[in-house]
């Protein structure tokens, strides 16, 4: 799923990923720390990496802490996706992929999502990293085997790595820059060789790589989309489809890691069942209608007043707000700095005087949300005050290169009344434009050339409309002349990856502990490669050198001190018009669904949830009695 994709109402999670994610996987920084002890060569053996200490769980864990490991088998649950398909290839830049696929492979390793960037042993069945950490090794599990019976084997991951690298998207090429060879070695084991020891999470990374099968490809253009039922080694197989309305995944009764500690108690469903809706109104009429099982609700107006139906009064919907502590990084307007209109820093601080969330979150998101002022938010990892320590000395060595107030001022978003008359935001934004050239004639914001100051919001869905028209109404009384797009999915994909586009919705996710996915956010290399995640189209010197720093930090304190020096530069640019965060998943589902009695840190653990067997006829016939119209 591109991060992306998180705007769209209903955001429908694959089962098969442990936390919730907007890359490809989870990804993390710092130290790799193995768990195991050095042999007499410096060589560690290992069943798990964490980069921010010892693993919390030992060689013989039996299951995740949190699941339920006697949970029961079976049902369907019915998930929505917005949008349509026409392809089963989602490692590359053309055609629109499925949603869930990420069920039908394995990873080397499992990210645990109650440990911030810790994951342990699961295709691979141990891990050994030399005393240099020049490299990391793999040695697959002797049981691993695909859906057709064939073993899994060291030249499939070798393929894999090589392929996506090659021919995938763009991030695979940032994300595994650092990997100078791969080989199969022996009959299980795969080598990773590295062209240097300072990238700190580039063994752990590697553990999150699906690994595809090479046989099934032989014979098939990687580049192209693709509608033949892929070949898996994951929980489920794609049992059914129709191209760009639905999917069914169907769990593998003979799944050979189902006895893992890593896959104890998930996978619990016996169906997977994704409808594609083309409008959010539609999906969620479905799901009050009883289509849909499971939603999670992320626009504030629909879960305050569009969830009061007779189901849930009866008791058969539950709403529940799960709290997180994931760092919830940074969702704003994102201005295109490819396009002249906004490469001057003090047009893009007018765009954020105008934009009034006060006003928003009272009158359109009912209180609920808290205003991003961090890339790194709800975070250690965020700045603060003004730089102090380490973060100071690194800073230093930019002076004149950076804006001079980032050394004596925090930076601060404007706040307002909240009356809806942000009267004093529009006067210095207004003081602003002029400052860059533009003067208002006859109501209209014009540059000495007499051109229009006008430019084009791109959505990818009509929810977000209600928070770009009031915008574009202050901005209107700048004498600009914004409007708003809305484009289906598929559109907006192509659209995105060529970078055509004046400014859009941007989500840029976060982890504990950031590394080589910095890169394809906010490099110049990342900036004109088309498919990359520089929405914005970010390109500095500065910012380059503090993310190759980011990558390389030695340790945690190091890593913090780094990632707060990158996050106050970026803001300090004005690159994006920051909007809000939430830190809780709202939920909504049928109460056939069962669900273990806590939830982990860092995800919503939807693949630990099952049916309730007992509970399947009652929601059924709830359903059929809900739907009947009333009695004259």
């Amino acid at each position: 799923m591109h991060r992306r994709d998180l705007l769209a109402n209903g955001v429908t999670l694959g089962l098969a990923l442990p936390a919730l994610t907007i890359l490809p996987w989870g990804r993390a920084a710092g130290a790799a720390t193995p768990a195991g002890k050095a042999g007499p060569d410096g060589t560690i053996r290992t069943h798990a990496l964490s980069l921010l200490g010892d693993p919390a769980l030992p060689a013989d864990f039996r299951h995740w802490p949190w699941v339920n490991p006697d949970a029961p088998k079976g049902g369907e649950i019915a998930l929505t996706a917005l949008g349509s398909f026409d392809s089963f290839n989602q490692f590359i830049l053309r055609g629109t992929a499925a949603v869930g696929l990420g069920n039908l492979y394995d990873t080397l390793l499992k990210e645990s999502a109650e440990e911030a960037s810790t994951e342990y042993c699961h295709l691979a069945g141990m891990i050994e990293v030399p005393a240099d950490r020049m490299g990391v090794t793999f040695e697959l599990r002797p049981e691993a085997k695909w859906h057709d019976g064939r073993p899994i084997t060291p030249e499939d991951v070798v393929w894999t790595f090589n392929t996506l690298r090659a021919q995938g998207r763009p991030f695979y090429r940032a994300y595994w820059a650092d990997v100078a060879e791969v080989m199969a070695e022996g009959g299980r084991r795969v080598v990773f060789r590295f062209r240097n020891n300072e990238n700190r999470e580039l063994a752990l990374i590697l553990g999150q790589m699906p690994v595809l099968p090479k046989h099934w490809w032989e014979g098939r253009d990687f580049s192209r989309p693709l509608l033949d039922i892929p070949l898996g080694s994951g929980p489920y197989r794609l049992e059914r489809f129709e191209a760009g309305r639905s999917l069914v995944y169907r769990r593998v009764e003979n799944y050979w890691a189902r006895d893992l500690p890593t896959m104890k108690g998930t996978a619990n469903f016996d169906s997977m069942r994704y409808e594609y809706f083309r409008d959010s109104t539609v999906a969620l009429e479905a799901f009050k209608a009883g289509q849909i099982d499971f939603r999670t609700e992320n626009i504030a107006k629909e879960w305050a007043t569009a969830y009061d139906f007779p189901a849930v009064r009866r008791g058969l919907v539950k709403r529940d707000e799960i709290r997180h502590e994931l760092p919830t990084g940074m969702q704003a307007f994102a201005m295109n700095l490819r396009r002249p209109l906004f490469q001057d820093a003090r047009v893009r601080r007018a765009l954020i005087e105008v934009f009034d969330f006060e006003w928003m979150n009272a009158n359109l998101f009912y209180g609920s949300y808290a205003r991003t002022t961090s890339y790194f938010s709800n975070s250690e990892l965020a700045s603060s005050g003004v730089p102090q320590g380490r973060e100071l000395e690194i800073l230093e060595k930019y002076r004149g290169k950076v804006p001079d107030r980032l050394f004596t001022e925090e930076y601060r978003l404007p706040v307002t009344d909240g009356s809806g008359n942000n009267r004093e935001g529009l006067r210095r934004a207004l003081d602003l434009l002029r400052q860059a050239g533009w003067t208002v004639r006859d109501r209209r914001l014009v540059n000495a050339r007499g051109e229009n100051f006008a430019f084009e919001i791109l959505l990818n869905g009509p929810s977000f409309e209600r928070v770009a028209l009031p915008y574009i109404r202050s901005l209107e009384r700048l004498g600009m002349e914004p409007r708003v797009r809305t484009v289906d999915p598929a559109q907006y994909q192509v659209r995105m990856d060529a970078f055509d586009y004046d400014m859009t919705v941007d989500v840029i996710g976060q982890s504990l502990s950031p590394g080589n996915e910095q890169r394809d956010y906010f490099t110049c290399a990342k900036a004109q490669e088309n498919g990359s995640q520089n929405i914005a189209g970010i390109c500095d010197p500065v910012i380059d050198e503090l993310v190759e720093m980011v990558v390389g930090a030695p340790d945690r304190e190091e890593l913090v001190a780094r990632t707060r020096a990158l996050d106050r530069v970026l803001l300090w640019n004005d690159f994006m018009v920051p909007n809000w965060h939430s830190r809780t998943f709202r939920v909504a589902y049928w109460d056939k669904l069962g669900r273990p009695p806590r939830n982990p840190k860092y995800a919503l653990a939807l693949d630990s949830w099952w049916v309730e067997p007992a509970r399947v006829g009652v929601v059924e016939q709830g359903k059929r009695e809900t739907q009947q119209p009333p009695r004259q």
